[in-house]
């Protein structure tokens, strides 16, 4: 049996919304309940996620005030969630062990007009400052080719590819030493 390693440090949370030319990157608030529930029951969304729960089912489960913890931004738009961003530690004894994982979800009515890209760069810009020797790890459906674009474009490169949840997946990494230069 081999020891496990050293336990990556905590991913340090910003105190204050990080804010791009259009967006606000911010903690969960109450008034964004309903949009959570719009966002996981979405059938758009849900394609490559493993599916959505039904509306009812997240209107009686999903708390007060949704997602607040660390790790996870709220994306917002003119004072409205348009999707998350999460910076979340993947399990150290699975693929990726310990590694920070990106991972989004936007409304359907926000795609196509570049919130993702712009919204997940301001993530990795900020982690890049707290932690600026640490690779960040990202993996998607090898179908999804609107996130493998994006993917791309942040600067991630491919690592793996493997079969997971019934479909092929593609896993990168992005680290800050590369993304800068």
């Amino acid at each position: 049996m081999t020891e496990p390693g050293p336990i990556p440090p905590p991913i340090p949370w910003p105190t204050d919304p990080i804010r791009t030319e259009r967006l606000v990157l911010r903690e969960a608030g109450a008034g964004d309940r309903e949009r959570f529930v719009e966002l996981f029951a979405s059938p758009e969304v849900g394609v490559y996620v493993g599916g959505t729960r039904p509306r009812d089912e997240l209107e009686r489960a999903m708390p007060a005030v949704p997602g607040r913890r660390p790790g996870l931004f709220v994306v917002d738009r003119d004072g409205a969630m348009i999707g998350m961003v999460t910076l979340d530690r993947r399990d150290a004894e699975g693929p990726g062990g310990g590694k920070a994982e990106l991972g989004y979800l936007f409304l359907p009515e926000a795609w196509g007009y570049g919130y993702a890209a712009e919204a997940c760069a301001a993530a990795l810009g900020w982690f890049a400052g707290v932690l600026p020797d640490e690779p960040v790890v990202l993996s998607t459906r090898t179908a999804n080719e609107r996130a493998l674009r994006l993917a791309a474009k942040l600067g991630f490169t491919e690592v793996e590819r493997f079969e997971a949840y019934g479909a092929e997946q593609w896993s990168g990494v992005w680290s800050p030493v590369t993304a800068s230069g």
